[in-house]
């Protein structure tokens, strides 16, 4: 795993060329997202019981003002998108351990958006965990945001480096499904786009969009 703290230089803005997984008519229920092939090289580990996504619903008192965790994985050759309780967007053990327990052979795909601020993305199989956080500075205001510095072990940025976009962790956590470390970068540093936009973007590219917009829209 590389961990990169740099700069949003204005290289990263600039429309790459990607292939996306192609998307096919399905059931309600996936949402009609067609999953890509080449997630199944991820390795086979056997999993531990837990708690499940059917038992991960969110609470009549949850109230996260706009903060949002979501998972996707695929389930045979569909993409599934579901939220996580608004409890474990301060939470990112617990989020660890959520995301570890979905029913899927290829892992799981975490994805943290805090208010105007920030966005997480967490890759997780079995003890395996990539991470990418769009900006360290959130760390001086946000616990979960220095918990996942914490994670990849990086200090929380000095003051003069507060005024600059730094993002952190695995710039090639999903460039195995087309979305390369330049182009996540450019998603990153773009100030014009609010976090949720650019978690709706990245999962446009990757081929589960529709899937995810369906569970945005289900917060209401």
């Amino acid at each position: 795993m590389s961990v990169v703290i740099e700069v949003v230089s204005a290289d990263f803005y600039h429309e790459a060329d990607s292939h996306w997984g192609n998307r096919v008519a399905g059931d309600r229920d996936r949402y009609d997202d067609a999953a890509p092939d080449d997630l199944g090289s991820w390795p086979d580990h056997s999993r531990t019981g837990g708690v499940t996504m059917t038992e991960l619903e969110l609470g009549e008192d949850d109230d996260g003002g706009g903060d949002f965790a979501a998972v996707a994985y695929r389930e045979e050759e569909y993409w599934d998108v579901y939220l996580l309780p608004v409890a474990l967007t301060q939470d990112f053990k617990g989020l660890l351990h959520a995301l570890r327990q979905q029913p899927s052979i290829s892992g799981a795909i975490g994805m943290l958006a805090i208010g105007d601020d920030f966005f997480v993305i967490v890759r997780v199989y079995g003890d395996d965990v990539s991470l990418f956080l769009s900006d360290v500075t959130a760390s001086v205001d946000w616990q979960v945001a220095r918990d996942v510095l914490e994670y990849l072990d990086i200090d929380v940025p000095d003051d003069e480096d507060l005024d600059q976009v730094l993002p952190a962790g695995d710039m090639s956590v999903l460039a195995d499904l087309g979305l390369d470390e330049m182009e996540l970068g450019a998603l990153a540093g773009d100030l014009d786009l609010y976090p949720d936009e650019v978690l709706a973007s990245i999962a446009e590219r990757i081929g589960f969009h529709q899937a995810f917009q369906r569970a945005v829209d289900a917060m209401g």
